[in-house]
């Protein structure tokens, strides 16, 4: 079935939907409070370590030096970290001064083909729901730097070490080729010295109400929804590649993203408005039944709106804040990896120091549903316009010293679905 006919429609009467939704889960869960409150145990040990490590002194991100990940020399206290925490830096992933010229390329692509102004605003609302601002976002796609760093036989490497990570073959099928990962395009930040921003609030992507309501995420979160939290596992990917978030908004994600990612492309203290996560992959079992509680309106989840971002809030997830854990400093062509359900943000700054520049590179292996969507984004690679996912802003249709056909390697033709 080609994805096109696979897209989701959200009923007309959201929230008749979120009652019904709401009633069959609570049935379905049973003593919603006292399972509830077993997932909160589990939460509050979590944060408690957090807590302990950073007092410490000690890392709560896990970072692995690329040469060890390439020569499979993580060592199994570092793959228990990362299974723990869902998230890592991938140190020296790129040269640094790789990373150095392709930030410096960038710059010089757009400003060769006059984008400041031609740039007509943000042409998403995706993070209309947060309190904090968007992040200085630029929407390219296509330029040198980014297809060189998507194709590079170096991120490959470090994609199939995180689809690695997931239990890939369940319930009897093989969820997604570990080994092959799908290209897809994300765009580019920016923020210059000097900078004062907001941030961006705590939340999570790959879909919101679609997390109750569609039938795969139903049966993803199958073990949270029965009540038995102990057979929940966050890393098996059984029908997450099945799920389809709700057409109609501005921006989306049309494939299954193993980890979400970006690659630094300048030098970043982490006291500079960097990302920062919760670093507990199980707490979307907390987000999915504190939705259930008795004190959330039975047609509400927790101030979810379609699509949009999840919102996770002081008022509805004071617990899960506690949590919230800043990256490392990091270098240029240092890369960073959270998993897909995993809560993040952006700091707020005044008067940024030094650059804040990154490429949004994600792992999203190869499966039915982003082989789909790959050959979309072949031809919206080969006319420069936008891809699917994200506003039709078509900047680059025209643009000169755009990343070209024949510039693509094996890597980036298996990618875009041209060899496979």
């Amino acid at each position: 079935m080609h994805v096109d006919e696979r897209i989701e429609r959200l009923a007309e009467d959201v929230p008749g939907a979120i009652r019904d939704a709401k009633e069959a889960l609570r049935a379905q869960v049973g003593d919603v409070e006292g399972a509830f409150r077993q997932v909160e145990a589990f939460i509050e040990e979590e944060i408690e370590n957090i807590c302990a490590t950073k007092e410490r002194g000690e890392e709560v991100w896990p970072v692995v030096d690329y040469d060890r990940l390439a020569t499979n020399e993580v060592t199994d206290s570092q793959l228990r970290q990362i299974h723990r925490r869902g998230c890592l830096v991938v140190r020296g992933h790129f040269p640094e001064q790789m990373a150095r010229d392709w930030d410096r390329q960038l710059v010089e692509y757009v400003e060769n083909n006059d984008f400041e102004s031609k740039y007509s605003g943000p042409g998403d609302d995706f993070f209309g729901t947060l309190a904090a601002s968007r992040p200085e976002i630029y929407p390219i796609y296509w330029s040198r730097p980014q297809m060189e760093a998507r194709q590079h036989e170096r991120m490959a490497t470090v994609q199939s070490f995180l689809n690695h990570q997931w239990k890939f073959d369940s319930q009897g099928v093989r969820w997604f080729d570990p080994d092959q990962d799908s290209m897809y395009p994300d765009r580019i930040r920016r923020r210059p010295p000097g900078t004062t921003s907001k941030g961006l609030g705590a939340h999570t992507d790959s879909g919101a109400l679609e997390r109750w309501l569609l039938p795969a995420y139903q049966r993803v979160f199958r073990h949270v929804f029965d009540g038995d939290f102990a057979k929940y596992d966050a890393w098996d990917a059984a029908y997450r590649t099945e799920v389809n978030e709700y057409a109609g908004g501005t921006t989306m994600c049309s494939v299954f993203r193993s980890f979400q990612g970006w690659t630094a492309l300048s030098g970043m203290r982490n006291d500079q408005g960097v990302l920062c996560t919760v670093p507990i992959p199980e707490a979307m079992a907390y987000i999915l039944l504190r939705a259930l509680r008795d004190d959330v309106p039975d047609d509400e989840l927790c101030d979810v709106v379609p699509r949009r971002v999840l919102p996770v809030s002081d008022k509805w997830h004071p617990l899960l804040l506690r949590g919230l854990t800043v990256i490392p400093d990091l270098r240029p062509g240092d890369s960073v990896w959270w998993h897909c359900d995993l809560i993040h943000a952006v700091q707020s700054v005044e008067n940024q120091q030094g650059w804040g520049n990154v490429m949004y590179i994600p792992a999203a292996p190869m499966c039915e549903k982003n082989a789909d969507y790959a050959r979309k984004v072949a031809q919206r690679f080969l006319s420069g316009a936008s891809p699917d996912d994200f506003p039709g802003e078509d900047y680059e249709v025209g643009w000169t010293d755009r990343f070209a056909e024949k510039d693509l390697n094996l890597i980036g033709r298996r990618g875009l679905g041209i060899d496979r």
